[in-house]
C-alpha cells in the first residue's frame, strides 16, 4: 500500500509538471496541443523517475544506465498509450479541452505504468 501510495505522489507531481508544460507551450508557444503535449510527458517523465526511485521502488540494484533504460522503456510504452488516448480523445472531440484530453490520456497510462515500474524496472532481479 505504501508503494501505491508514493506512486500516486510521484504521478502527481508528474501531472503538474505535464499540465504546466502544455499550458505554458499552449500559452506563449506557437506549439499545437499534440507537440506541446509531447514536451509535457518528457517532463513529467523525467519529474517521475527520482521520485519513484528514490521514496516508492527503491533502487533497484542495477546500474543507473541500466535502470534509466528500463525506466524509459516503460515510461515510453505508458507515453504510447497516454498520448493515444489525449490524441483520440482530441480529434473524435475537438471541442473537448485539451487539459481534460490530458486527464483522460494520463488515467489510461497509470495502470500500465505502475505495474511495469513496480515488476520490469525496480522489481529485484
Amino acid at each position: 500500500m505504501k508503494k501505491l501510495l508514493f506512486f500516486a505522489m510521484a504521478g502527481g507531481v508528474g501531472f503538474i509538471a505535464d499540465v504546466a508544460v502544455l499550458f505554458l507551450a499552449l500559452r506563449y508557444t506557437p506549439l499545437d496541443p499534440f507537440t506541446g503535449r509531447a514536451l509535457g510527458i518528457a517532463s513529467a517523465m523525467a519529474c517521475t523517475w527520482m521520485i519513484n526511485r528514490t521514496f516508492t521502488f527503491a533502487a533497484s540494484g542495477r546500474s543507473l544506465v541500466s535502470e534509466g533504460a528500463r525506466y524509459s522503456g516503460v515510461g515510453v510504452t505508458s507515453a504510447l498509450i497516454n498520448f493515444g488516448a489525449y490524441s483520440t480523445a482530441l480529434l473524435s472531440l475537438p471541442q473537448l479541452s485539451p487539459y481534460i484530453a490530458l486527464t483522460l490520456g494520463s488515467a489510461m497510462g497509470t495502470i500500465f505504468a505502475y505495474l511495469g515500474y513496480s515488476h520490469f524496472v525496480f522489481g529485484k532481479h
